[in-house]
């Protein structure tokens, strides 16, 4: 095997080990939640939603990417880099609406009750369903270039002008203003929703820095402590932290993507393709452990889940003896 292969099947095997159990973890912590209080709150069942659009990008782009690197299954001919590229782009803009949707429902969250915008909140956490079932259709229909121009690259591909090199599979565009079109659509995509999440982030930060500053007023003059909602600050911090690393890792994705626009030919290394999915793939790995480290209702429900296990086991040999 190539070195060049062997490196690339690592990253992707990283990714995969982190990411997998990771966005399953998170997955199983919100599940339990649901079983155990019969309901979630609209901002769990967004993150719940996040998670399951992680797993898919980690799950279908990444597992399989490294089962091909690593030649154990044949997977990409045309019907396969068809699903997989249309899945991925699918999960990957579902990932990045979803979480300007938690950035904005949490933003919302703080406003004063009474006020306008939370009034706006609860009608989102009413229409939150059509909300997702929105989010899937136009990602969907967004990503549905990719089964008409994406095959395998056992074809004949040297002759393409207007086409991405994604190593096992190349995306053809029949002339170069398609391909610039359905570029833009794609950049589009991803930036409408990155500075609407910026500016949510910024009010955010904006009602963190007044509340503390506000607590500190109390303390001084009262000597005592000041009452605050921890909860909801622990949240406004995990979800800025997951907007940031969303707006580093998918910044350089979007800026390789417009300089891929920008090459007349196929490049014929994948070199570029391949750092783009991997740091879209790297926000979809880092994004659980943000989650689980900052969650407190997920870090309780795997807790819980972990120390059952022991406990079942020694009454079952208790049982049997």
């Amino acid at each position: 095997m190539p070195s060049v292969e062997f490196v690339r099947g690592m990253l992707y095997v990283s990714l995969t080990v982190v990411g997998v159990p990771g966005n399953a973890a998170v997955i199983l912590a919100f599940l339990l939640l649901l079983y155990q209080e019969n309901r979630l709150l609209p901002a769990d069942a967004i993150v719940l939603h996040l998670a399951c659009a992680n797993l898919m990008v980690v799950g279908v782009r990444c597992l399989l990417e490294t089962l091909a690197s690593f030649r154990l299954a044949s997977i990409f001919g045309d019907v396969g880099c068809k699903a997989v590229i249309f899945i991925y782009r699918t999960s990957r803009s579902l990932s990045i609406w979803l979480t300007f949707v938690l950035s904005a429902y949490q933003c919302l969250s703080i406003a004063p009750p009474g006020s306008r915008w939370a009034s706006a909140r609860t009608l989102v956490a009413q229409y939150l369903g059509f909300v997702f079932l929105f989010l899937w259709l136009l990602n969907t229909c967004m990503s549905s270039s990719a089964i008409l121009f994406s095959f395998g690259t056992q074809n004949d591909s040297s002759l393409i002008n207007h086409g991405i090199n994604v190593q096992f599979c190349y995306v053809n565009f029949p002339s170069k203003l398609s391909k610039e079109a359905n570029g833009a659509a794609q950049v589009g995509r991803d930036v409408v929703p990155m500075a609407l999440m910026t500016l949510a982030s910024l009010i955010i930060l904006v009602f963190l820095y007044k509340h503390s500053q506000h607590v500190k007023g109390l303390r001084s003059s009262s000597g005592g402590g000041g009452g605050s909602s921890g909860a909801e600050q622990r949240a406004a911090k995990a979800v800025v932290a997951l907007v940031t690393l969303y707006v580093v890792l998918y910044g350089v994705d979007n800026g390789l993507w417009v300089y891929t626009l920008t090459v007349k030919k196929t490049m014929s290394s994948s070199l570029i393709s391949d750092l783009r999915i991997f740091f879209s793939s790297l926000y979809a790995a880092l994004s659980p452990v943000v989650i689980i480290a900052s969650n407190r209702k997920v870090k309780e429900r795997l807790r819980c889940a972990v120390q059952e296990k022991p406990i079942q086991e020694k009454a079952t040999s208790l049982s049997t003896m």
